[in-house]
């Protein structure tokens, strides 16, 4: 089932339709809110998730193609949904975009390095839509 479902995203990357479902986890509702019409517009289709608990939930019902993660949530954070999705077989391959307003640095020491790229907030939109693109372009 993962190779036809790379194969459907490979012939819609060469059909220059790029539309891809996004999940995006975080606390913030505006930011949420701001990402999912950011997103959206840019041809997307986009879950949401308010925490990491919530998230995990959406990766179950549908597996997304990329993940926008906040890394400093309630109920669960950002680096144990990272964790949980890494060490998942079925969804350890999701490329996953870390969101925090902690440097980089700090980041990478508490997600060991198990995600695709990172941003850091307060971030533009413009940047949030290059570096999705980025880590779609680098799915398999």
């Amino acid at each position: 089932m993962e190779q036809l479902r790379g194969q459907l995203w490979a012939a819609r990357v060469l059909a220059g339709n790029s539309v891809a479902l996004i999940l995006v986890v975080d606390d913030e509702y505006s930011i949420a809110e701001v990402l999912e019409a950011a997103l959206t517009d840019a041809g997307h289709e986009v879950m949401t998730a308010m925490n990491g608990r919530q998230g995990l939930e959406r990766l179950r019902e549908r597996r997304p193609d990329l993940v926008l993660l906040d890394l400093m949530m309630p109920i669960m954070d950002g680096t144990a949904m990272l964790k949980a999705i890494r060490e998942d077989p079925a969804r350890c391959e999701i490329p996953v975009i870390v969101m925090s307003s902690l440097p980089e640095g700090a980041v990478a020491e508490a997600a060991r390095g198990a995600y695709t790229a990172f941003l850091r907030k307060p971030f533009k939109l413009k940047a949030v839509i290059d570096v999705a693109k980025a880590a779609l372009s680098r799915q398999p």
